[in-house]
């Protein structure tokens, strides 16, 4: 497999901007070669319905701006649909959490939500946001229209919402925790 398909895949799995030296690092290769990928990839998607974005030094991949209309339509269709029990799943997550990056919802649903947050964030019910203890990740908060639906001013007036807050901050540790470990031993 070359570069511009392993680059292809971790931007369509990860489905959000990936910085070229992050890219570095998961494929263990040189700048040169992640940008050579990247070029190869730029022109592989010329004239196609995937196209590859690029902002300051992250990159991810979009669907063409010319077929804007048809997915308009599809997420107008997405949005009358019932919500997944994975996305009732990361959508708990996100209003007890009110605050989360999705390493935590991964590891506390242990399945990659990804995909699940994307839909969310289409529908208008959480919002992305740069963490501001790390700029390379992001934290997933409930949008002012979520909680405007519910009928609720904050999220500490959800049912349960200091017990279920508590738990989840012992899972969010017991992650960092694991992290830590896994340093440590790679070091």
């Amino acid at each position: 497999m070359n570069i511009e398909q392993q680059i292809e895949s971790i931007l369509f799995f990860k489905s959000e901007p990936v910085s070229r030296k992050k890219l570095t690092d998961i494929l263990k290769v040189g700048q040169t070669e992640i940008d050579e990928g990247i070029e190869k990839l730029k022109e592989n998607l010329q004239n196609r319905g995937i196209v590859f974005i690029e902002n300051d030094n992250e990159i991810t991949l979009g669907t063409a701006p010319e077929l804007s209309k048809l997915i308009e339509h599809l997420q107008k269709e997405e949005l009358n649909k019932e919500l997944s029990k994975a996305s009732l799943e990361t959508l708990s997550i996100v209003l007890y959490k009110n605050g989360v990056s999705r390493a935590e919802i991964d590891y506390i649903r242990g399945v990659n939500s990804s995909f699940t947050l994307r839909a969310l964030s289409v529908r208008g019910l959480i919002e992305k946001t740069v963490d501001t203890k790390d700029s390379r990740r992001y934290i997933y908060k409930p949008s002012f229209e979520l909680l405007s639906f519910m009928g609720v001013k904050s999220v500490e007036e959800l049912p349960d919402w200091g017990d279920l807050n508590n738990s989840m901050q012992v899972a969010a540790k017991n992650l960092e925790d694991e992290l830590k470990q896994e340093d440590a031993n790679s070091n």
